[in-house]
Parts: structure tokens; C-alpha cells; sequence
């Protein structure tokens, strides 16, 4: 019997996904092992491959489900019309959005050389989509006179880096909420791009 008794698949799936995200994070993708996911899970070690055929691909299945969520989130969401006003919601948003996934960050940036060459070219693709949004932004903003970026490709990866670092330190009881943070940032970004 592979599964263990008061276990449901409904449930076990997502458990996997969970326990995963959380040893990769603490461990790293190469020293956690399918039987430590499985013993943490509360199932026997074949039991996993009910539900993922490999530990690569439960690590593409958590960065896909990442940037997946991401984009989503992003492009399902009114923006303003003010090239301003529409680079400052992308700080809030990315920063908001990030602060609530820490772990998924990490394994987002950390575990990027442990993908397969196929899988990579996939995460990196919907990277590229994600940085495109930004990117957009800059170049209108530029194009427009509002903006003063000598490139904006440049600009769009520093603007992005700067502001995914914050998942490394913030703190929720510390001195800044994220509504301060946010603004904070914004600060940042907006002398940046000399807006």
C-alpha cells in the first residue's frame, strides 16, 4: 500500500508541492532527497511518483507554478494609464507580491542551475515575458520624454533585482510596513529612471 492511511490525493498533491518549496529552501534542491520529501509528507517514498515522476520535476513544477502565478496576477489586475503612475504600481505590486512568497523566491533565483536545459528555457522564457512588462514601461516612459533611461534593458534587470532583494531581509514586525516599504522604493526606482 503506498499511501498512508488517512491520506487523500486532493490533499497529498499540494501537501508534496508544500513540504518540497519548504526542504529546497532550507536545504537546497541537491541535498534534499524524494524519501526526506515523502517522510515529511506523512507517505511512503513511491507513493511521490503518483504524483511527480522525478525531483526535477517537482522543482520546475514549483518555479513554473511560480512565475505562472506571477504573470497572472499581474496581467489580471486594472493598471493605471499614467506612464508614472503605471511604473509605481509595478513597484507595489512586485514588492507585495514577492514579500508573501519568500521561499519560492529563493528557489526562484538559487536553484535556477539545478533545472534541466529544457526546463530552464522554459523559466527563463516567462522570466523574460515578466521583465518584458517592465521593460515596456520604461521604453514608453522614455519614448515619451518622462523617463531618462540610456537602456532600458539594463534598467528593467537592476529595477527588478533591487526590488525582489527586499524578500532577504524584510521583516513584517519590523520598523516599515509594506505599505512604507513600497513607498520607499518607489523613491528609489523613480530618481533611478529620473521620473
Amino acid at each position: 500500500m503506498a499511501r498512508t492511511q488517512g491520506s487523500h490525493s486532493e490533499i497529498t498533491g499540494p501537501r508534496i508541492r508544500a513540504v518540497a518549496l519548504e526542504l529546497f529552501a532550507t536545504h537546497g534542491f541537491a541535498a534534499v532527497s524524494m524519501r526526506q520529501i515523502a517522510r515529511e509528507v506523512g507517505v511512503q517514498a513511491g507513493a511521490l511518483y503518483n504524483y511527480t515522476p522525478d525531483k526535477q520535476d517537482l522543482l520546475f513544477t514549483l518555479m513554473k507554478g511560480h512565475m505562472d502565478d506571477l504573470l497572472d496576477a499581474y496581467d489580471n489586475r486594472a493598471r493605471p494609464d499614467d506612464i508614472v503612475a503605471r511604473l509605481k504600481d509595478f513597484v507595489a505590486f512586485h514588492i507585495a507580491f514577492h514579500l508573501e512568497r519568500p521561499q519560492a523566491v529563493f528557489i526562484s533565483y538559487m536553484e535556477l542551475r539545478n533545472l534541466t536545459p529544457e526546463n530552464f528555457a522554459v523559466i527563463e522564457e516567462l522570466r523574460r515575458g515578466y521583465e518584458h512588462r517592465l521593460e515596456t514601461i520604461l521604453s514608453e516612459g522614455r519614448a515619451s520624454g518622462v523617463f531618462d533611461v540610456p537602456d532600458t534593458k539594463i534598467a528593467t534587470l537592476a529595477v527588478i533585482a533591487m526590488l525582489t532583494g527586499v524578500t532577504t531581509w524584510y521583516r513584517p514586525k519590523g520598523r516599515l510596513s509594506v505599505a512604507e516599504l513600497q513607498e520607499v522604493y518607489w523613491q528609489m526606482v523613480r530618481k533611478s529612471v529620473s521620473a
